[in-house]
């Protein structure tokens, strides 16, 4: 009798059982993967701009945020203790609901949408190589700017931009490739550099400034009774807004979780959250109302309060705050895009081709990729509307995790064969109809319909900020129905 053979092989040093002597990950290392997480440019402006849009109304985007961050918590928790658990990242969990074959194309999509937003934050975040650089030469030679090697242009950026633009793509793979101990090592730095850093910047900011901000605030904070019904609207829109930011890191929350010692460790630090989303709120509050009282003090005219850090250092007019901050938002940025879009691309990548690719080889497809989308992003991708369709794929997000839910704790409760996700034999408990859950795909399916409609029917688009958690919900319900037929 010959034996069934595997039909394909899944087993890669990078996705499986995580050895328990590397389970090291404590509280204060998710308290840093969370500060990671809200630090970014678009996380500072968010909180800012929130409160900035409220008027300073404190219960309001306060309470509103809370929520928020409690839905973030709350899931992130459910994604985590399986990966905890079994030491497993997303792509293999989500073997038990699709299938060991149907895993390995469904977490390609999240790969795939990491990959896009690895090439356009690097875009992004090369510009302030770009500043920096041009600071350089012009401390050196006040007219060199101006000489016409740096006026020729190729897909809208020149040389200065092209450099800066290789330099960050580079220095990101060299730093993300080097393993999960290092990647821990850049997480816990960048989330203690860059709160440094924005002390400093409160303190300069602050400065001779601080009585003025404080009767600034004094006036404009409004503690306005948040169960009154002018308010209910409000905070609804501001837990859609700040859940939605939050909403991409909580599918593949597992490719950190499979490291954390254990689960009282993993609760204490998915609850950091809150502390970090306090610390920002103080941070942007202080900052963005001290910048514009420092503006109007040197009589610059402004349309409209400033919240990017950005456009506040642009404004300020000193060389040395600017190179400083840069500085700041380049560790900032970095960092999020590694957390965010990098290892979630890499691990995708390699479960689809477990015996196929490395740490490295995933990293040069991640890196070419990501290359193409931003050397094209500024004259091509960026103005055929291509987000809506980002968008459009990333509505699958929500239901995926619906699914994995429904079927680790409703239907297995908690109990996964670990051997056989990485057995392709047909007698595997995840092998299923030829590698494929059909009940799993059905449920992504009608998720997906529901959470896209959010996205594309003009009827549902206020609904927009909840689609992840609509198609969560309804892939959740569907999955558990089929499975109990």
């Amino acid at each position: 009798m010959i034996p069934n053979k595997e039909k394909f092989d899944l087993v890669n040093w990078e996705i499986v059982s995580v050895n328990p002597i590397d389970k090291n990950w404590r509280w204060t290392d998710l308290f840093c993967f969370w500060a990671v997480s809200i630090q970014s440019i678009i996380g500072f402006s968010l909180i800012a701009s929130l409160y900035i849009v409220y008027d300073l109304n404190f219960f309001v985007v306060f309470f509103g945020g809370l929520f928020a961050t409690l839905l973030t918590i709350l899931f992130s928790n459910l994604i985590g203790i399986p990966s905890q658990k079994y030491g497993l990242p997303f792509p293999v969990i989500l073997r038990t609901s699709v299938g060991l074959n149907g895993s390995r194309y469904i977490s390609l999509l999240r790969g795939l949408v990491g990959i896009f937003m690895f090439g356009v934050q690097t875009f992004f975040l090369s510009k302030a190589l770009v500043y920096l650089i041009r600071i350089f030469l012009f401390s050196q030679e006040g007219n060199i700017l101006d000489k016409d090697f740096f006026l020729v242009f190729f897909l809208g950026l020149n040389i200065i931009d092209w450099i800066s633009l290789i330099i960050t793509f580079y220095i990101q793979f060299v730093l993300f490739s080097k393993g999960h101990k290092f990647v821990k090592s850049v997480i816990n730095f960048s989330a203690c550099f860059v709160y440094f850093g924005l002390f400093l910047f409160l303190i300069l900011v602050v400065g001779e400034n601080f009585q003025p901000i404080i009767n600034s605030i004094k006036l404009s904070l409004s503690f306005e009774n948040f169960v009154s019904k002018s308010n209910i609207l409000p905070i609804i829109t501001v837990t859609g807004s700040l859940f939605a930011y939050f909403s991409i890191l909580i599918l593949n929350f597992g490719d950190y979780s499979r490291y954390v010692k254990n689960k009282n460790e993993l609760y204490k630090g998915n609850l950091s959250l809150i502390l970090n989303f306090v610390l920002i709120s103080f941070f942007s509050i202080f900052i963005v109302i001290g910048s514009d009282i420092i503006l109007a003090k040197n009589n610059i005219p402004l349309d409209n309060i400033l919240t990017n850090p950005n456009d506040i250092i642009g404004k300020l007019n000193n060389t040395f705050l600017t190179i400083v901050v840069l500085i700041f938002i380049v560790v900032a940025s970095a960092s999020t895009n590694l957390i965010a879009n990098y290892i979630p691309s890499q691990n995708s990548i390699i479960n689809l081709l477990p015996s196929k690719l490395s740490i490295k080889s995933s990293g040069i497809v991640i890196i070419i990729i990501s290359f193409i989308i931003g050397s094209f992003w500024l004259t091509l991708i960026s103005q055929i509307g291509i987000l809506s369709f980002i968008d459009t794929v990333g509505a699958f997000f929500g239901p995926i995790f619906g699914t994995i839910i429904a079927e680790i704790y409703f239907v297995k409760n908690q109990d996964l064969n670990s051997k056989d996700l990485f057995n392709s034999k047909p007698e595997s408990s995840y092998h299923y109809s030829n590698g494929w859950q059909i009940k799993g795909l059905y449920s992504l399916l009608l998720g997906f319909i529901f959470s896209a409609s959010t996205i594309w029917n003009v009827n549902f688009m206020f609904l927009q900020s909840f689609s992840w958690i609509i198609g969560a919900i309804i892939s959740f319900i569907t999955y558990y129905l089929l499975s109990n037929e």
